[in-house]
Parts: structure tokens; C-alpha cells; sequence
């Protein structure tokens, strides 16, 4: 691949970032179902970015254009296994490497998605990850289905007599076994999930957390809820109604464990009511903005004092309402909880008692995770102690991973664990299901492959295949753990149950549904089987070698120098997933069901923690972070510790890559400060870019969030090995560098890449220029740091984004604080961002934020800053404007978007001559400039906002204030 290839060159980012984002709704057979993984890579881009970088260049506009359109195709997830696309694909990678496939590796392979589409390209593909939860991952993704799973004849008897079809024998078996661990784990524990009188089935029993009103003439247990509906669609609406009792306290509140807690006198009692019969706000519940609010007698408790009773043990929870659902009927019902329920609870907590001491002689450790949540110190949370931003619940003594569950939720998951660690030990040795029924077929398993033994009278697994079976059993356990959790809400809307990995972080949640797990509803082992069967029958169908997976990490690559033709990755986007602390959740449940199986792979308490790569100094909470920093008893990682990593990782890549051979190296992060360390790595590595392409890999409904500044962009950086050892002026090549990035922007300008995801896109090529050189120095031999570059590309983007947001209009006409607000809004809309980003953005304008935040245009809130909207001003802020003085407005230079926001104040309250009166003594009423600016602040804001509609209505108006002006009516100029 010494010549240039064609995502060097060209690359179809509209059509591959439009596939990509459609694919986050698909479902069924997707390798995101089998587990969850986070920042998981679109396998359309994936599928698309690495057919780009094995094939040459276009050779002609024309073959450029058939080739993009082949790519559009391509990547689509309905042809993802269709042979044409396949085939053709694969000819295309082979011609091009002189008839072999090309070696890839992946070092970050993470959920498998990259190295899956390296696979079905026909590539010799490599995988391996540091975290044993994701080379379990990759195993069931990239090596079992490829080596098990191949089509086999089998004879079946029917009552239309013997017949012939084709199975895939290892999705036939985990079908089978997870049957078999469903229904043992049914016989022993589903008394404990009983159906009612009428025949329904419970699917999820919703519960609130309690804590005690803290007026003492009260006393109430006030339930913990983010809000009350149970159904929120448009043709079906229910709703909990909380019913306060007397305002005094009779009696002591009763335990968890008594039955009569449910009625006790100084309980609130509910109802469920539908319809036109809700006569309150269901979107209110007990607790709003950190404050608990007693339904009783009004009295409110701060979020330190419910902080405090769930860390002293006072707190408790209360069962609330069953969902159920009657297999002869669509649709679910609902009902209060009762004390039957809570009955069967309790007898499933005193079984629980038996069954953990006798797992526990029987395994030799507890089979209830008792594993802490590690804080930054590594150690079990503390009150008043430092803390990580994604694991909030520590804050409410759940310290340790078994805190997350209630106690017939422990039952159910120990219970799975065990049938699956029974299931392995009954199939070694054990005949095949295929084989089961089509004996005379007289196959066998040897070495990991099925082939004909006419001498073996009896069909039996070998240790290899039983392991890979008992695999997808332990990763369908792991997924029930994430439904079957005290984390695991109700959604109103879809009425079905969502794991606790929302989003990447383990907050706190007030009110929570336990899953049935033998429902058959969202939540339960069943359902988490037919997902994971789609992903095995869709990974089978890819006909292809399998991946090699090994446990390694990035800095130390257990392989020779210059032996890959590509590397392919997806590196820690710095400080965004922590992987190894989020995949905790899982590991102490795969510990529980397949330590006997990898014993290499949990040979420690939790997952390893030292050599992943990642700046978790960002991410405490509880200390100050430059005191942590220097603290040596707080093991935490920061921007340096990041650097430093992932340059001996690109370093890795650089050694393992042959010289003629290329990388693509995926990253994606919205502060310049993650953007350093890997440019810095990169140049520090001995790679250097030879292109950059932005994708659209999140889906389009977040792509302009009001609340949000996150990227809808990755950026796709094609590398090669910097073979020259040159050195540059950097006044020399700043030239270069900006005609590259204008060159660049427009076309991503035209792919539709806008707001924060514009700036990022820019810093690729910038880098294609500035890396080609060893270093680049001053005239004076200093070296240029990232930093600067950095600075540079923000200033030359800035203004071409302010030239294309005002359709090339008077940007000179424009001052400083107006150009500032209009890129805001354009570049992260209404959300607060960090000082440091928004000084960065504040200096390519040319203004200070100090200068504007004492009762200005600025807010500062810690270390976040935020734009203010005309709505968000101090409320003197309208009286200062348009306040008549003796002074001439036109010689104070009023700033024009205080001009702006007060006549769209006043334009709210209907003051059309007071904005006249504005308009003119500031000098703005014939500024086309000014108009501009309007014009153009509504055209970056979305849909819907509320400043968008005032300024929107203010310059419908426009004549209207200048004819007042002319006083004859006369009509004024437009622009």
C-alpha cells in the first residue's frame, strides 16, 4: 500500500455518516445487542473507512464517483451480508495487495466492531483489548461465530417423515442451553415471581427509595419519585396519585423485612388512576432540583440531609406498584403492590440467605459481588471523601457492587450464574442438541472443528466448544444483571424497562424496576437471548477466518515489528468512557459464571485499572483537582499521564506497521486540551497524517441539543510512518496550513458538519500539513507546541464561520462581542462549557470573558462559563439600555447585541416605539450590519428556541420601526 489509497484522497462523508447514524435504531442482529460496550464504532463506518484505506486512489473523477456510490452502498446494514457487496469488496482488498489478504489489527478492539468489519472484508484480523470484559466480548463476536458456526446438514424427523436442512449448530446449541439454564433457573426460583389469579404475569415491580420527613410532628416515610406516570403515550395514560396521610406520626416506621409495612399508619398510600381521571401533574413528583418534599406536611428535606439517612442506614425502600402483562392480551396493566407481593419478597430474601452460604462452601467465595466501587484512592467510599463524577450512588452508601441490587435480584443472578456454571460441566461429555436429533449423522468435535467420524457411535461436546457455548450463556447473565438492578428505570413512554447504562455514569436513581426474569419481557433472560442469538446467526454468516483475540495492552504489543499492512482503531477518547470502572458491573458477574473457564482473565478483584489509558484528574468530584493532583495517596491519572500513554501506544503502532503500510486512528473530543495530547502523540510517535475525515457517527435527534455542545462527529485520521526527519518554519508553512484547512472547510461546510463539530473537523487538516515535519520551530528554534496550532486553527475557522453563518455580509460592520455571541451560539447553542474552551473561543474573537461577566452577556459558575440569552439578563439589564439620558447613545458604543437583546425585550412586552427610540440613538436602525447579525443569530439557533421566535418577530417589524422613524411613512431599505 505504498501508493496513495482512496480515503487519502476522497472519502463520501455525507453518505457513510447518514448510514452511520441510522444504524444507532437498528436492533436485530446487531453486535450492540449481545452486549453493552461503550462508544462502540458504527460498523457502516467501519465497513466503509477500512475498504477506503485497502484500495487505491480514484483513478478519474467518474471512477471516483462510481466507487463513492459503491461505498454508499456498501456500508448500508442491509447489504451487510449480501454476496455481491461482499465479494466485490473483498476483490477490490485482494487486488490491491497483490493477491493477499492484508494483516490487521485492532489494539483497541473494545466491543468488536471495527475488527468484525475487518473480518467480513476477508482481512487476517487481529483484536485485543486490555479489558477482560471486552476480549469476552470479542471472542462471542470475532472468533466463535467464525469457528463454530458454519452451516451443517442435519436429518430431522417429522410427522411428514425425515428431512434434510441446513443449522448452525453453535447457534442451535446456545438456544438450547440457555433454554436449559431459563427453565432449571425456573424451577428453582419462579415460585418467587408468581403470576396473579387472572393469569397475568408480573414484568417489573416498580420501587421507591424512602427516607423519613424530617418535621417531628410528621414523621412520614416520603417515597423518593423523579415523578409519578406509569404510561405517558397518547392513546394510553396512567398514572400513580400519591394519597398524604394524617399529618401526624402513629407508631414507629417498620423495617423492610416486616410485611406490614405496606399499610402502616405513617405511610402515604397510593392509587392508580387513567385517563381523564389524573387531575394532577404526574411530571412532579416528591423530589426535584436536590430537594425532598413530604407530601404529608410540606416540610423539605436538602439533598445533604436524604444524603445522610441513606449513609447512616435510615433510608429504605418501599414496592409501589407491579406491572403485569396476560399472555392473551396486548398491552400491560397495572396495580398497587401488595402484601402478597411483598410476602413472596420476603421469602425470596430468606432463600437467599440459604442458597448464598451454600454457593459460597461450594465455590469458595461469595457469590454475591462483594467487590467495592473504587473511589480515585482505590479503596471503599468514605463519607466526605473524593469520589468519581460517573459514580454517584457511592454518595448514598451503595460502596460495594452487591449494593446495587435488592435481595430477591441477588437471588435471581446468583441463581443464573449457577445453571450456567452446571450447563458447562453437563455438556462436556454431553451430546449435542444437533446431534441429538440426527444421530446417524456421526459427526464429532475435534480441535474446534465438526467433521465426519464414521468409527464415533455417540456425539459429544470437546472442552473448546462447551467454553464458547457457556460464554454467550455468562455474556446473556451479564445483560440480565443490567435490567436486574436497582438502577434499571421504568420508561413511561415505551412502558419496558431500561438497563442502568443509559448513559456512561452509575447516577443515582430514586425510583426503580425489578425485571421478572422470566417474564419474557424487556428486562428478562429470555428476551436477552433472541438478541444475542440475532448477533451469533448475523457474525455466523460472515464467512471468513476468525479474528486472533488476545488480552494485551496497546503500549506492549506481543507482536514483531513491521507486521501489519493496517492498523485500525479506536483509541480512549481521553477523559469521556471510563471503561474499566463502567465494566466493573460486569466483571464481578462473569467472575461468578466462567472464572473456572479464563482463569487468566480474573485473576484480580476488579479490571485493570493501572495501564488504562485515560485523564481521570477530570473526573473526581469531592477535592480540588489541583490538590489531587499532588495528593501521592490518590492513584488518579492525569492530562500528562494521558500523553504520555497513548504517544507509547502510536508508538506501538508505528513498530508493528510495515513501512509501506497505513493506519486509521479514530478520535473524537470537544476540548482542545484532549486534541493536544494527541496531536502531541502523534508527533512525538513517528506518525504523521496524510488525511482526516469528520463522520456523523451520533444519532441526528442530538445532533443540535439545546443542552448539549457533544460532537455528532468523530474524526476518521489516515496516518502513514514518517520516513523523513525534516524540520519546518513555522511562518514559513502557516500559509499552507490555512489554505489547507480553507480548502477542507468548504467541503465540510457543504457535508452539513456545523457548530463544535466544525472547529474539531478542522484540527485533521491543519495536522496534514504541520506533521509532516519532524518539528516545527520559530525563526528564533523554538519549538511550535500544539497549543499554539490549536489557536491558529480556531482563529482561521472562526472567521470562516462567521464569513459563511453572515453569507459573506459586513463582518467588519460587526464588533468584537457580537461576533463572540453569534459563534457561540452557532458552536455549543445554550450549554455551559468549560472556562478554558470558552477563553479559547473568546480570544479568536478578540475579547476578554472578564470584561463580560459581572452583570453582562457573561455568566461564570465555577469553572463553567455561560452565554446569556436576552430572556437570561440581569433584570437592570433593559433599564440601563433603554434608560433616556442626557448623553448621546451614539457616543457610547453601545454593544450590539445590548442593543439586540433589549429591543427583543421590548419587542415581548409589545414596546414598538421604545424600540424605535433604540434603534436609532444607537445607530442601528439603517445598520445592515446590525440587521445581519439578527438575521443571523436566529438562522444558528434551532428550532423552537424561545429567542429564536422573539427575534424572529422583532424583524418582522423592521419596516415598521423605520417608517415610525421617517415619520411619512415612507418605506426604508431592505438587505
Amino acid at each position: 500500500m505504498s501508493d496513495k489509497t482512496f480515503i487519502e484522497d476522497t472519502f463520501p462523508i455525507k453518505e457513510v455518516s447518514k448510514e452511520s447514524t441510522r444504524e444507532k435504531n437498528i436492533r436485530h442482529g446487531h453486535i450492540s445487542t449481545l452486549h453493552i460496550w461503550w462508544a462502540r464504532r458504527p460498523l457502516a463506518a467501519s465497513r466503509s473507512t477500512i475498504y477506503a484505506a485497502l484500495v487505491p486512489k480514484p483513478k478519474d473523477e467518474q471512477d471516483r464517483l462510481a466507487r463513492a456510490g459503491f461505498i454508499q452502498e456498501m456500508c448500508k446494514w442491509e447489504n451487510s451480508l449480501k454476496e455481491y457487496y461482499i465479494e466485490r469488496t473483498r476483490k477490490d482488498i485482494l487486488k490491491a495487495n497483490g493477491g493477499n489478504p492484508p494483516r490487521i489489527l485492532d489494539p483497541f478492539a473494545g466491543g468488536g466492531a471495527i475488527p468484525l468489519e475487518s473480518i467480513r472484508l476477508g482481512c487476517e484480523t487481529f483484536a485485543s483489548d486490555l479489558n477482560p470484559v471486552a476480549v469476552l466480548i470479542e471472542k462471542a463476536t470475532l472468533e466463535f461465530p467464525q469457528k463454530y458456526g458454519g452451516l451443517v446438514k442435519c436429518k430431522e424427523k417429522t410427522p411428514m417423515g425425515e428431512i434434510e436442512r441446513e443449522v448452525n449448530p453453535l447457534l442451535e446449541d446456545v438456544k438450547c442451553w440457555g433454554e436449559w439454564v431459563l427453565e432449571e433457573a425456573r424451577k428453582e426460583i419462579g415460585r418467587f415471581y408468581p403470576p396473579d389469579p387472572n393469569g397475568s404475569l408480573p414484568v417489573g415491580y416498580i420501587w421507591s427509595r424512602t427516607v423519613k420527613c424530617s418535621n417531628p410532628a410528621c414523621g412520614a416515610e416520603i417515597p423518593l419519585l423523579r415523578q409519578t406516570w406509569l404510561a405517558k403515550k397518547k392513546n394510553k395514560q396512567v398514572a400513580l396519585k400519591i394519597i398524604p396521610s394524617e399529618n401526624k406520626m402513629v407508631g414507629q416506621p417498620s423495617r423492610l423485612t416486616s410485611p406490614s409495612r405496606l399499610t402502616s399508619p405513617s405511610r402515604l398510600t397510593f392509587e392508580i388512576v387513567e385517563g381523564a381521571a389524573i387531575d394532577f401533574d404526574p411530571g412532579e413528583g416528591t423530589f426535584a432540583r436536590a430537594k425532598a418534599l413530604c407530601p404529608c406536611c410540606n416540610s423539605g428535606l436538602t439533598d445533604k440531609e436524604v444524603r445522610k439517612q441513606f449513609q447512616e442506614g435510615r433510608a429504605d425502600q418501599r414496592m409501589v406498584a407491579v406491572v403485569l402483562h396476560h399472555p392473551d392480551r396486548q398491552g400491560k396493566t397495572y396495580r398497587l403492590a401488595t402484601e402478597r407481593d411483598m410476602k413472596v419478597f420476603l421469602e425470596a430474601e430468606k432463600y437467599l440467605e440459604q442458597k448464598r452460604e451454600d454457593l459460597w462452601d461450594k465455590w469458595g467465595f461469595d457469590p454475591v459481588p462483594d467487590e467495592i466501587i473504587l473511589t480515585p484512592e482505590g479503596k471503599e467510599y468514605k463519607k466526605g471523601g473524593v469520589y468519581y463524577n460517573f459514580t454517584p450512588v457511592v454518595l448514598y452508601g451503595m460502596t460495594k457492587w452487591d449494593d446495587l441490587f435488592n435481595t430477591r435480584q441477588k437471588l435471581a443472578l446468583i441463581t443464573f450464574a449457577e445453571k450456567v456454571r452446571e450447563a458447562y460441566k453437563k455438556m462436556v461429555g454431553q451430546p449435542s442438541s444437533v446431534d441429538q436429533k440426527n444421530q446417524s449423522s456421526r459427526r464429532t468435535i475435534k480441535n474446534g472443528a465438526r467433521t465426519s467420524e464414521d468409527a464415533c457411535p455417540t456425539i459429544y461436546y470437546d472442552e473448546e466448544y462447551a467454553k464458547a457455548v457457556a460464554t454467550y450463556l455468562a455474556l446473556g447473565v451479564d445483560m440480565t444483571a443490567a435490567f436486574t438492578n436497582s438502577l434499571a428505570r421504568w420508561e413511561n413512554t415505551s412502558e419496558a424497562i431500561k438497563q442502568l447504562y443509559s448513559r456512561q455514569a452509575l447516577p443515582m436513581l430514586w425510583d426503580y424496576t425489578e425485571a421478572n426474569p422470566f417474564s419474557g419481557a424487556s428486562g428478562s433472560y429470555e428476551t436477552g437471548i433472541e438478541y444475542y442469538l440475532k448477533v451469533l446467526d448475523h457474525c455466523s454468516y460472515i464467512n471468513s477466518n476468525p479474528a486472533t483475540v488476545t488480552q494485551a495492552s496497546a503500549t506492549s504489543l506481543p507482536y514483531p515489528n513491521d507486521y501489519f499492512d493496517a492498523v485500525i482503531t479506536d483509541p480512549p477518547y481521553y477523559d469521556n468512557v471510563p471503561y474499566s470502572y463502567l465494566s466493573d458491573f460486569f466483571y464481578v458477574w462473569l467472575k461468578r459464571t466462567v472464572t473456572d473457564l479464563y482463569p487468566e482473565f480474573f485473576a484480580t478483584p476488579l479490571t485493570p485499572k493501572t495501564e488504562e489509558i485515560i485523564d481521570s484528574l477530570s473526573l473526581l468530584r469531592g477535592m480540588e483537582k489541583q490538590k489531587a493532583a499532588q495528593d501521592t495517596e490518590i492513584r488518579v491519572k492525569d492530562k500528562s499521564f494521558f500523553e504520555e500513554k497513548i504517544t507509547k501506544a502510536f508508538s506501538e503502532i508505528r513498530r508493528v506497521l510495515k513501512p509501506e503500510g497505513i493506519a486509521v486512528i479514530v478520535f473524537a473530543h470537544k476540548t482542545t486540551a484532549a486534541w493536544e495530547t494527541i496531536i502531541n502523540a502523534l508527533l512525538n510517535s513517528g506518525l504523521y497524517l496524510t488525511a482526516s475525515w469528520p463522520l456523523h457517527t451520533e444519532m441526528q435527534a442530538r445532533l443540535r441539543a439545546k443542552e448539549s455542545a457533544a460532537l455528532a462527529s468523530s474524526i476518521y485520521m489516515v496516518c502513514r510512518k514518517r520516513t523523513t526527519r525534516e524540520t519546518a518554519y513555522y511562518n514559513e508553512i502557516k500559509p499552507l496550513v490555512e489554505e489547507k484547512i480553507r480548502q477542507k472547510l468548504d467541503q465540510f461546510w457543504n457535508e452539513g458538519i456545523g457548530g463544535s463539530d466544525f472547529f474539531i473537523a478542522a484540527i485533521g487538516p491543519a495536522l496534514e500539513v504541520f506533521g509532516r515535519f519532524e518539528t516545527v520551530e520559530t525563526y528564533a528554534g523554538e519549538e511550535v507546541a500544539a497549543q499554539e496550532l490549536l489557536e491558529f486553527v480556531r482563529k482561521t475557522v472562526s472567521e470562516y464561520a462567521l464569513a459563511r453563518i453572515l453569507k459573506n455580509g459586513n463582518l467588519g460592520g460587526i464588533d468584537a462581542t457580537a461576533r463572540f455571541y453569534l459563534l457561540w451560539r452557532w458552536t455549543y447553542n445554550g450549554t455551559r462549557v468549560l472556562f478554558d474552551e470558552a477563553r479559547k473561543l473568546a480570544s479568536a474573537c478578540g475579547i476578554e470573558l472578564e470584561q463580560y461577566w459581572n452583570g453582562g452577556l457573561i455568566k461564570k459558575d465555577k469553572e463553567y462559563i455561560s452565554v446569556l440569552g436576552p430572556k437570561e439578563r440581569d433584570r437592570k439589564f433593559l433599564e440601563k439600555v433603554s434608560q433616556p439620558s442626557s448623553v448621546d447613545l451614539m457616543t457610547v458604543d453601545l454593544p450590539m447585541m445590548d442593543v439586540l437583546h433589549a429591543c427583543l425585550l421590548l419587542w415581548e412586552k409589545n414596546q414598538r416605539r421604545k424600540i424605535t427610540e433604540i434603534l436609532q440613538s444607537s445607530g442601528n436602525l439603517q445598520n445592515n450590519a446590525f440587521w445581519q447579525l439578527a438575521q443571523a443569530v436566529s438562522d444558528v439557533l434551532p428550532e423552537g428556541d424561545k429567542e429564536k421566535q422573539m427575534i424572529q418577530g422583532f424583524l418582522y417589524g423592521r419596516n415598521s420601526y423605520q417608517k415610525t422613524a421617517n415619520g411619512s411613512g415612507q418605506q426604508s431599505f431592505d438587505f
